[in-house]
Formats: C-alpha cells, structure tokens, sequence
C-alpha cells in the first residue's frame, strides 16, 4: 500500500464506520516517510514494538463512526501487515544495519595508537574499550 488514505479504506471495511475514523493511526505508521521516503521508513514503526506503541499513543481502543471499539492494536497489525506481509519484530528490522564505527560511540572512536603502551587487559580503565575492540572490528569488517 502507497497512502494512509488507502489503509484507512481497508480498516473501514474491515472493522466498520469510515476511513476518517481510523486515518490518524495509519498516517502516524507512515509519518517517517516525510524524512525516509522509502521502504525503509517503516524501520521505525512497521514491527510490534511500533504497534504496541501505537496502542500507547492513541489508546487501546477508538470508536469508530458506527459506534464500536476497534483495538488500535488490531488496526496497527492491519497496517503492517498489508505493507509487509507479515509482522516483523524490531529486531528483525535492526539486525540488518551495517554498522559502522560512529554507532558505537565516541569510546571506540580512540585509536589503538592512542593507547598507552604499558596497558595490560583487567588492569586499565581502557579494559573495555580493548574487550570490545575484538568483537567490534569483526563487525565492522574494515569499515572506517
């Protein structure tokens, strides 16, 4: 699906009333495309932490225009799941960044040269930057 309206559409079909009742939810999914407009924008919110989020956000219910509760949780799993496929997990989403040396802070930005040379592992308030040091260039995999 291309637009909140369209979803909206289908939430009226499916749980009742009009697309207006159920519109603020669905653009709340998409709002990420205003700075990310592509597949990736749903990153942000299309897994099950963003519905239960949701839920947070616009309460655990609306009433719609026919009078009758619609769990915001069911019309977030509507919207997923019309994008998607399936409802993923935010890990699911995260899993697949690259990363990169920034993302873990400024403590790993210290190059090793910088070190002093009598450093030893266990002894040092370097110590955890020298245990990550391993585990963190595996991930980067010469990314500078």
């Amino acid at each position: 699906m291309a637009h909140p309206l369209k979803h909206a559409q289908g939430s009226a079909k499916k749980f009742g009333g009009q697309a207006e009742d159920y519109l603020a939810v669905h653009k709340w999914f998409d709002e990420s495309k205003a700075f990310f407009a592509d597949f990736r924008h749903r990153a942000l919110r299309h897994h099950a932490e963003g519905i239960f989020l949701s839920e947070r956000i616009f309460g655990v219910t609306i009433t719609n225009s026919d009078g009758n509760q619609v769990p915001v949780r069911y019309i977030g799993e509507q919207h997923v799941k019309e994008d998607l496929g399936r409802i993923p997990t935010a890990q699911d989403w995260l899993s697949q960044i690259k990363p990169q040396r920034w993302m873990y802070g400024q403590r790993l930005a210290i190059e090793r040269s910088r070190l002093p040379s009598d450093v030893s592992k266990g002894q040092s308030e370097y110590k955890e930057f020298i245990d990550c040091k391993g585990r963190c260039d595996a991930a980067f995999q010469g990314n500078e």
